[in-house]
């Protein structure tokens, strides 16, 4: 390719970037207008969407997650049911079952009747109270974006995203989610309490805690041109290979594991999260209005997509280390570019 092509081609995908950045912003907007003080979080949280990936969002009851949860899917314009799990959900009350009705003729017949999975944006509240059951009946449509149900294999709508809320495993009636499960949602998302000024300003001017009202800022073409853009952004390879590194560093028996994971990691995190932290890092970019991912991108993912993929130690436990803690730790220690690159070879972070 020539200097002139490759030049072209990076224009283009600039002006696809810029072309989107308003509607992305808006959203960004929206989310920060009805909830105070958790920008970052929102961030994170339509970061992964435009990646087409699915949220956990970890708090403490009453901060607002699933506020945060229903404004994104009314502000994107999209389909929106919401579950709340509880210890007696069972699958059939996600998937949908089969019912048996009376035609006019007076013939019986059964119907299958669809659940609140049919639809764009699924809020599965609170989902770690329900059985692991009832959580595992979840994993083909967060997969696959379908549903089987009595035999039947039936497409759920397009886009679908699971944007589930879930309570510290250290309360009671909650179950820790099968970590099949967890490897399906590309990032989990710790969400904390707000400061003293957030608090002031909303007992002084959120009359009962309600917020303002929200109206669609997009719509399915402009979500598709979003997802374009993000599929446009580019990954250079050095990126990349700092991304692979990170994941591959996860695992002890890796030459680059820093002491934190050989201590206190059992097992690392899988190919999957270093798929989901490339995409994740494009719509980070994205959101930067940048065309070209960088490293810092890549370091400021990691501990939301690799932290859930990893299962520590009893070791871990007693020193009250938590998965999050070993994968900052990584990220503190591995560098960006490693010690020994072949002679003339340049690397470019993005800006």
């Amino acid at each position: 390719m020539s200097t002139e092509t490759g030049r072209g081609v990076s224009d283009r995908v600039s002006e696809g970037v810029a072309g989107v950045a308003g509607a992305a912003a808006a959203v960004l907007a929206g989310l920060d207008r009805v909830l105070l003080g958790q920008s970052e979080v929102h961030r994170l949280v339509l970061t992964c969407v435009l990646a087409r990936g699915h949220v956990l969002l970890e708090g403490l009851p009453g901060l607002g997650k699933t506020v945060m949860i229903r404004t994104l899917g009314d502000l994107l314009g999209l389909d929106f049911r919401r579950v709340q799990f509880t210890p007696d959900l069972m699958p059939g009350d996600v998937l949908g079952s089969q019912i048996l009705q009376q035609r006019a003729d007076g013939e019986r017949v059964m119907e299958f009747h669809p659940g609140p999975v049919f639809t764009n944006v699924l809020l599965a509240d609170e989902i770690n109270r329900a059985s692991p059951k009832t959580q595992s009946a979840l994993l083909e449509s967060m997969q696959e974006g379908r549903a089987t149900v009595y035999g039947v294999t039936r497409e759920l709508p397009s886009p679908f995203f699971v944007l589930a809320s879930q309570n510290p495993i250290e309360l009671a009636g909650t179950y820790p989610l099968p970590e099949a499960q967890l490897d399906r949602f590309l990032m989990k998302i710790e969400v904390g309490m707000p400061g003293l000024d957030v608090l002031e300003e909303i007992v002084a001017t959120r009359h009962r805690g309600e917020g303002p009202a929200v109206e669609p800022v997009t719509d399915a073409a402009g979500l598709a041109a979003l997802f374009a853009a993000v599929d446009g952004v580019e990954l250079p390879r050095p990126v990349a290979r700092y991304a692979a590194r990170l994941v591959s560093a996860t695992h002890a028996g890796s030459g680059e594991a820093p002491e934190a994971v050989r201590r206190f990691v059992k097992h690392g995190a899988s190919p999957r999260a270093v798929i989901g932290l490339g995409e994740a890092a494009r719509a980070y970019a994205l959101l930067a209005g940048r065309a070209s991912v960088g490293f810092e991108d890549v370091a400021a993912l990691a501990p939301s997509v690799v932290s859930h993929r990893i299962g520590l130690t009893y070791e871990a436990g007693l020193d009250k280390m938590t998965p999050r803690g070993v994968v900052d730790a990584l990220v503190a220690s591995l560098p960006k570019v490693p010690d020994a690159l072949p002679a003339g070879v340049g690397v470019e972070v993005g800006a």
